[in-house]
This record gives C-alpha cells, structure tokens and sequence, in this order.
C-alpha cells in the first residue's frame, strides 16, 4: 500500500479540484497567458467610428440629436462603407423630427444597418426583456444582440453566436457584421491575441464634418459605431488587464470571426490521456529513478505540454486545456517532497526547539528531572521562586525543593508525595507542598507533574508556582464572605450558617437555641446629623461592647445597617434567654465612646428561640425580626420574645393591606367631615375632611384601624390624592351653593415622595375651580422630618397659590417650636391630648396658654382639638383661642348629613343643642 500512496495523494488532488471547480482559474490563466505570448494585428476590415471626448466636445452633450445619426449614415454611405452597425440605444423615442430623419437615412441606405438589442432582467430581477429599437427603426435594419457574459472573476472572454427569444433566434452584431450563420452554437472564446490596438478608428466628428482623409479610411470597410468616450458607454475587463470599450470588444469578436479564430476548448480525450501519460510514467519510476531526476522529468513533462498547447493555439484556433495536467505535476513534486523529508525528525528537532523557548520564557518554575529524580532543566521562573541558579541546582534531588516535615519524619513529607506523582508514567497530578527556598523560608507550592519516555530513559516535568498570594487573597475572601468588613463580626452568611449548625447539635440533645436580633434606636439620627463616618464608629463601638458581653461560644453578626444579632447554645448561655437578653440591652445605658464624642444609643431586642420560635435558620431570622419590630412598637430600649400571636398580627396586617387594594378599586372609602367654629360666636368656619371605610361586611372600620396601614404601605399615595380631590370638589360644590365653607386636609408623607405636591395643588384647584383661601392643608412633624429644604420650598409655593398650611398635632413632636420659625405656616392646631384635661390639668392649661400666646405673637392661627364640653370651649375663649373642633360642636358625618345640620339657610351658630 505504501508504494501508492504517492499516486494516491495526486488522485486525491485531482477529484477535490474537480468537486470544487478550482481548475477552472487556472485553465484561464494560463489560455490568457498565451494571448500575451503571441500577438496578430487586426485585418483592418473592420473600423470603429468613435463617439469620442473630440467629438462630444464639438457637438455637445450627449444624447445627440437623431439627426446626426442620420448625417453620419449619408456620409458612411457615400464613402462606400459595407455594413453599419450601432451600438447605440434606440429603444426610446426621442425629437419626432430627428427620429423621422433617422428612418429616411436608414431607408436610403438601403436596410444594410444593422442597430441593438439589449436583454435585460426586470427591476426585481425577474423574466428577461428584450430592449429593441423603435418599430419605425426595426423595419428599416437588421436586428443584434449587443450582449456579453461577465464571468466569476470579472472578465469577458466569450462571445454569444446568438440568443433565442421566444421563437426566433436573434444573431450577435458580430455575427451579423462578418456575415456568418447564426446557428444555435455555443458561445466562442474571443482571440484576444489580436491586439485592440491595432482595429483602425475614426472620430465620429471627422466623419461628420466630411474630412476626406477619414472618409477614404471607410471604403468598402465594416463599420461600428459607439462611444469610447469614458463617460459614455460600457466598458469591459478583458484577459492580460486590459480595459475597452463596448464598440471595440464587438469589434474585436467580428476580428475573431473573420479571421477563422473563433477559439474553442478541445475534447477531455487529450487531458485524460496526458493523465494517465503522467501517472504510468511516475508509477514506473518512483523506487527506479533518483528524486531529482523524476522532478527533472515533471518540469520537462509540464513545459513540453505548455509548450505545444501555446503553438496549438497559435496556429488553429483551439485551446487546449493543461489545467488538471498541471495539477496533477504539482501534487506529484508535493509527494516528492513528504517522501524525501523525514517529517518526523523534522518536527522532533522543531518541538525540541520549541520547548526549550517556552520553558525559558515561563513566568511559572518549569523543572525536568532524569529516571532518578534529579533535576536536569532549571528555567529562569524556578530561579525566581526558589532562589537557585541554574548551575547551583542542575544535578541535584528534587527533594532539595521541598521543606523537611517539622517532626523529623514521623509523618511523610510532601517530597515523598512529590515522588509518589512523578512514578504515575505519562500523567499529570497536580498537589500542593511546603517548598523550602534557597534562604530557608519556606511557602505554599503547587506543581503539576507529569512524565515522558525520552531519548535518553524516562523523564518527569513538574511546572511549580509559588501560591503564597493566592492562599492570603483566598484567606481575605473568605474572611470577607464570612465576616463583616466594617466591624469585624460574622455576617449574615456566617450567621446562618453557624446557626444551622447549632439547631442541628440542639436537635441531637433536645435543647434549646437562641437567635436575638437587635436594632439600635435613633442610630438613623446620628448618621443624618453628624455623617456616616460618624455612624461607622458608633456600629464599631456597638460590636465591640457586644464582644465584652456575650462569652466566647455564641457568634455575633451584623445584619445590615444598624441590625446585628447573636445565636447562642441555650444550654451554654449560663442564664435564661430572657435575662440574658435583657442585660444585653442594659448593657448599652451607658454611653458609647467614639473618640471624644459619647452616644447614648438604646438598642431593641427581637429574641426567636428553637424549637418555638422556628426549626430553621431561616425561621429564626424572620421570627426575631417580627419580634424586633414588636420591641420597636412597644418600647424603644425593650425586648420581645417571639410568639405566634406576632406572626399572626402580620398576617392580619397582610389580610388588611389586601382588602384595602380592594377598597380602593371598589370605592368603599368615603369621607366624613367635622366642623371646626369661631370659638366666640359659634359660627361655622370649615371642616376637617376624614376618611371613612364602609367595609361590605364589617360595616364601618375604624380609621385607627386601617389608615396606620395605608399610611405605610404602597396605596398611601393613591388614597392620599382620592382624599383631596374628593374633598375638594365637595368644597366646591358648597362653594357654588353660596356657602364658602374651608375644608382642611390631612397630608401624608407619601405625597411628598411620589411628586411636586405644590404643582398638583395647583393643577387640582383649576380643576375643580375651588377658591384657594378654601383649602387648609394639614402638616405633622414626620411630613417635615423629609428633606427640609425641599418641603420648605414646597410650602412657600403652596402659600403663594393662596391655600393655607397649619401644623397638626402641635406639641407632641420634638421640634414643634423650631417648626414654627422655619417653616411657612398660617396657623397650628393644638393636640387633643392637651385639651382634653385642661379644665383640670394645670401643666396643659400652661402648655396651652403659651401656645396661643406664641401664636398670637407669628400671627398664627390657633385651632384647638378635642372640644367635648362648653366649659372648655369658653375656658379657650378666654385664652384667646380662635378656632376649635370636637364632638362638643359636631362629630364627623357624611357630606349630606353636613349640608342638613350646618349650612341650611336657618342655621346660624352651633350650639350645644
């Protein structure tokens, strides 16, 4: 088989360059080539009237007037021309007058013109048409077809005897002009060894004008007419790079015609015997003759073939394709070359060199030992690790590499594992071991080792890598992932983590396990007022009093921003939970020292304990938060131990939250409104708008109920818009039946989130055409906690549309008399808390008295709350109180209720009665 392969690899060659057609290229290059190697000049028979840049510089631009044409043809005729062809478009009619002296040129020459067709696909590339000339024309010439076949690589090289069109079979201009037979036939290659050059051409001009030494050029001369001009008409690439224009190559195939050089491709008889010639000749000597000598006789082979093929051509007019000839010498010299090289010490030395620049230019240690694990190659990256040069370490044991174990050898020491990896023959283990560097030190090492069969025995390889940064990088980040960076305690991951692990223990023993989650109180505060770096050193302070309170077993965590926790055995904890929990909190009663500043912070416990307070890690997390929240609702400073009534007061919190969505959407809210009067007289002033629900089956909720929900949750916002712009379109609505009654409003914090409240003020007051001075806006303490600058900004826009502002629920906050300086406010509204026990409460009645005097002082308006009883309506009277509302002049009722007990046209003041 071996003595084939050879002849086998040029069979190969041959069928995959005539799958993929590649021989086609080279058949054409090398007919084309022959073109160049022989040259014969044009008969001169036949002459191109050439549209040139003289011409079109003389008569103007084109398209030219028929007229010429006509001229030109007279002039042709006169000079004795045979045949006229154009290879000018008529398609298209043009000046009647010049086209009907066109028909009489073409009448009274006789019919011997000859004028184009050109075939053409549609616009979308679809059925051919054929472009004619004008009927008129048509009946008075010889119809041809102008076309010719661009191929593949952007050549013209073949010539159309013709083309048939439905029935009839339309000739070539050339055909037509040399007067051949336009049988179907194939298409023939052009002799482009007669040189373009040497076609006779005149000047469209000269012939016009009647130059006489043109016009003697013509007689008894075939004629083309067409543009050479560069800007006009086609231009083609033909073989050898040369460019010509349409006329020229039509005139260059009525040469070949005429000439008898209408080239065509011999039959694949000859090729397939060369091939065979060829395939005998190198089977017979391919063991018999010396390389060079078979290579001799290939080169000879394919210049006697090329040599024969070009005289061929010259001589006839066939053209014999040596393509796959040629193919077939190049793979044979290709077999000779593999057959002579020894490939395998070729790519032997190359690997070899190869290697040896890689292993030089490696950032890791590369190390080879010999069979007897002493080292025979030291690259520059091992230098760098160990500290040997290579002269210091080439010929030593790879043990020297390695650290010796710390109890002399009572365990074995990584050298020996090293050992066990260089034994595995022609594999790869990679392990890690203590490496000992020339100074002593040792360090972490990975290697990868590996071995080899070389030329002199068995070798081993081992790539090393000092992995000292990588160990501390992997200790950092799993430091990181289980600590928290701030202040050093276990986070969240770390936390759930070790708790899991202690509810499994406490399962094994059926013990207890305690989370207690903790939040600092006002911690939000420190960080608004005095910045985060200040808040930083508070949480450290926190973690490290929590470090001095809880023993050494439990794991304390930072949760988040200001939440941390602690999970402790309770069988280890030494005290109850809840004691424990509460000297946790009592703990943090002294103040925390940051630098030169002291912080008293209170924290709030939420304390979740296996198995009751859940049976996860997950369970524990979620219960000692709602147990937290509870400790926050209850009593800043407390602790909470979690219990199921907490988790199902989160679920009725779920419950509501869904039927007030539902609320929403059906209408169910409706809003009641209570009088507010002039203390002196009695006399009705407004109304505070307030929301009612109307549940469908629990009748009427309590707003104390619902609204602590909506205010802090997602429909706050929404109800908190329905709540203005129905009450002021009630306001509106008493306004337009003559009774200006002002209707105060209770904002919420949501408003101010979710937009610029002052422009939907605005927008709704144009809406509904309520006067402003009819609309009082209620504000509380935690609507300007917010950003002060911006509800600042907002309310001074708000005064300006005319609307009043007051402050609700006055002296119940913890800057309510800082409110009053800084904030744009026409009046306040004193807490019922104050009023309810003034008659007998002489702190409130003092409360009281200085908030109207203050008042009176900013020309702020006084409204008290919470007025159930005649006594203290005048004892505020006397006090120099203005306005008040409560139950005393009118509980809150629905609008129509309103309208009947305070705005008929007999009610004048409210009374008791």
């Amino acid at each position: 088989m071996k003595r084939y392969r050879p002849h086998i690899l040029v069979v190969i060659a041959l069928a995959v360059v005539l799958s993929t057609g590649w021989h086609g290229a080279l058949r054409n290059a090398l007919t084309d080539v022959r073109f160049a190697w022989q040259s014969r000049a044009a008969s001169g028979n036949v002459v191109v009237v050439a549209i040139d840049a003289p011409s079109i510089d003389q008569i103007g631009v084109w398209p030219w007037p028929r007229r010429l044409h006509a001229e030109l043809l007279h002039r042709l005729e006169a000079a004795g021309a045979q045949d006229v062809a154009f290879d000018v478009d008529f398609s298209t009619p043009s000046d009647p007058v010049s086209d009907e002296a066109f028909v009489k040129a073409l009448r009274d020459v006789g019919g011997s013109t000859i004028l184009p067709s050109f075939r053409q696909s549609t616009a979308n590339g679809g059925a051919v048409h054929l472009n004619r000339p004008l009927k008129p024309f048509g009946n008075q010439s010889w119809p041809a077809l102008v076309n010719v076949t661009v191929e593949s690589d952007g050549l013209v090289r073949r010539y159309p005897f013709g083309e048939k069109f439905g029935d009839a079979l339309m000739p070539s201009m050339a055909v037509v002009l040399a007067g051949q037979d336009a049988s179907r036939r194939p298409p023939f290659l052009i002799d482009f060894s007669i040189q373009a050059a040497s076609i006779p051409r005149v000047s469209y001009v000269d012939v016009i004008r009647g130059d006489t030494a043109t016009l003697d050029k013509l007689r008894d001369k075939k004629i083309i007419v067409g543009a050479t001009a560069l800007e006009l008409g086609d231009r083609f690439s033909v073989p050898n790079g040369g460019i010509v224009s349409g006329p020229v190559l039509q005139a260059l195939a009525t040469e070949s015609i005429l000439q008898n050089r209408m080239l065509r491709w011999t039959s694949d008889v000859g090729m397939i015997l060369g091939l065979g010639g060829i395939g005998l000749l190198m089977m017979y000597s391919w063991r018999r003759l010396a390389p060079g000598l078979r290579v001799t006789i290939l080169i000879a082979a394919g210049a006697a073939v090329e040599l024969i093929a070009a005289f061929v051509q010259a001589r006839w007019p066939l053209v014999i394709d040596t393509s796959l000839f040629h193919i077939a010498i190049i793979a044979y010299l290709t077999a000779i070359a593999l057959d002579e090289i020894d490939f395998r010490s070729l790519l032997g030395r190359i690997a070899e060199s190869r290697f040896h620049r890689i292993a030089m230019s490696l950032g890791d240690g590369l190390v080879c030992t010999d069979a007897d694990h002493r080292i025979t190659v030291w690259n520059p990256g091992a230098s760098a690790i160990f500290g040997y040069m290579p002269a210091e370490i080439i010929g030593r044991p790879f043990e020297t590499l390695c650290a010796v174990a710390a109890d002399g050898g009572a365990r074995p020491s990584m050298s020996d594992a090293a050992r066990q990896a260089l034994l595995v023959p022609g594999g790869a283990v990679v392990v890690e071991f203590e490496g000992r560097r020339k100074n002593g030190e040792t360090f972490p090492v990975e290697a990868s080792f590996s071995g080899w069969q070389g030329t002199d025995g068995f070798q081993y390889g081992a790539i090393l890598r000092d992995i000292s940064v990588r160990k501390r990088e992997a200790e950092r980040v799993r430091y990181l992932a289980e600590h928290d960076a701030l202040t050093g305690l276990a986070n969240r991951n770390m936390l759930h983590a070790g708790l899991t692990g202690l509810i499994t223990a406490a399962e094994r023993r059926s013990s207890d396990v305690a989370l207690l989650v903790l939040g600092l109180d006002g911690f939000q505060q420190i960080n608004d007022m005095l910045g985060h770096s200040a808040g930083d050193l508070v949480l450290r302070a926190v973690a490290e009093r929590l470090r001095t309170k809880v023993n050494g077993k439990a794991i304390i965590a930072r949760l988040s921003g200001d939440e941390f926790a602690i999970a402790l055995d309770g069988a280890e904890a030494g005290e109850p939970i809840a004691e424990f929990a509460g000297r946790i909190a009592r703990a943090f009663e002294a103040p925390l020292a940051t630098g030169t500043r002291q912080h008293r912070v209170r924290i709030s416990i939420g304390v979740a304990i296996y198995p009751d307070g859940g049976h996860t890690a997950d369970d524990l997390l979620g219960n000692g938060h709602l147990a937290l929240s509870r400790a926050k609702a209850t009593r800043r400073g407390s602790h909470v131990i979690f219990e199921s009534a907490i988790r199902q007061e989160l679920e009725n919190r779920l419950t509501l939250e869904s039927e007030l969505a539902l609320a929403t959407d059906r209408g169910e809210f409706e809003l009641f409104y209570q009088p507010q009067v002039r203390l002196v007289d009695g006399s009705l002033v407004g109304a505070e708008a307030l929301i009612r629900w109307r549940h469908p089956v629990r009748g009427y909720v309590s707003p104390g109920e619902f609204m602590p929900v909506v205010n802090t949750s997602a429909l706050s916002d929404r109800i908190a818009n329905w709540v203005m712009e129905t009450a002021c379109r009630q306001a509106r609505a008493w306004e337009l039946s003559g009774n200006s009654v002002r209707v105060a409003i209770n904002l919420s914090p949501s408003q101010l989130d979710s937009g610029d409240l002052a422009h939907s003020v605005a927008a709704l007051l144009e809406a509904t055409g309520l006067t402003p001075s009819l609309l009082e806006l209620e504000v509380t303490e935690d609507i300007l906690l917010h950003d002060e600058g911006r509800v600042l900004d907002m309310f001074k826009r708000i005064q300006k549309l005319g609307v009043r502002v007051l402050f609700d629920d006055f002296g119940t906050g913890y800057a309510s008399l800082s409110y009053l300086k800084k904030f744009p406010l026409d009046g306040l509204k004193i807490d019922r808390s104050f009023v309810l026990d003034l008659l007998t409460d002489s702190d409130d009645a003092a409360i009281v008295g200085s908030t109207i005097g203050l008042s009176k002082q900013l020309g702020l308006t006084v409204v008290a709350e919470g007025i159930e009883n005649r006594a203290t309506a005048d004892f505020l009277v006397n006090m120099g109180c203005e306005e008040g509302q409560g139950y005393f002049f009118g509980r809150p009722m629905p609008a129509e209720a309103f309208d009947r007990q305070f705005l008929a046209t007999e009610q004048v003041a409210i009374s008791a009665a």
